[in-house]
């Protein structure tokens, strides 16, 4: 794919790091956590998913000379406007805490009927830190939020966040259910696309 054999993701998050790392291993991509060549996580003041995300790439590979890809993520509530959206991973402050999050989530929700709710990915891979044409992939997955967690896979507010069509919150579902259907995996699967009409 275009030549990329080796990116560097910045991300400290382990969870993001498993799932990137298993849609990618098969395109023949090795993935290289930010941590490990000792970058810290980037500023991400950004009221935008696209400009969080284009910050954390372009901070990474400005220190590390790699190609980069990095996402951000939330899960966006109809009847919160949205919210928590660009703020997911500290909806509930510093320092970040998944439980603490999910139990604000449910605290904000009490009393509402309407709990339909969507997880939103941008993705950006740079070439370098200065590439003009930054790939982006966006993607959805639509669902609820529920009061009771439920599974104990998956990470963030995944085991408050039902699939109705299936029946299951994100954290009761095998991985590779996920890494085929998740906001995360459609993202992702729009790079590659880009990849591929490049080459």
């Amino acid at each position: 794919m275009s030549g990329l054999s080796r990116l560097v993701i910045a991300s400290g998050n382990a969870g993001k790091l498993r799932e990137i790392d298993a849609i990618l291993a098969p395109l023949g991509i090795a993935i290289v956590p930010q941590s490990a060549l000792g970058v810290g996580d980037a500023e991400e003041p950004h009221p935008t998913f696209l400009e969080n995300a284009l910050a954390k790439a372009r901070h990474a590979s400005a220190i590390t000379g790699l190609p980069a890809l990095a996402d951000d993520s939330g899960i966006c509530v109809r009847t919160l406007g949205g919210a928590p959206g660009v703020r997911s991973a500290r909806h509930a402050g510093e320092p970040r805490s998944d439980a603490r999050n999910n139990a604000k989530l449910v605290a904000d929700l009490a009393g509402m009927s309407d709990r339909r709710a969507y997880y939103h990915c941008v993705m950006v891979l740079l070439r370098s830190a200065d590439d003009p044409q930054p790939l982006v992939g966006e993607g959805t997955w639509a669902g609820e939020v529920i009061d009771v967690p439920r599974g104990e896979g998956g990470f963030g507010y995944d085991p408050h966040f039902l699939i109705p069509s299936l029946g299951l919150t994100v954290a009761q579902m095998a991985p590779e259910i996920k890494n085929r259907s998740s906001h995360r995996a459609i993202a992702l699967a729009a790079i590659a696309r880009r990849l591929r009409e490049q080459d």
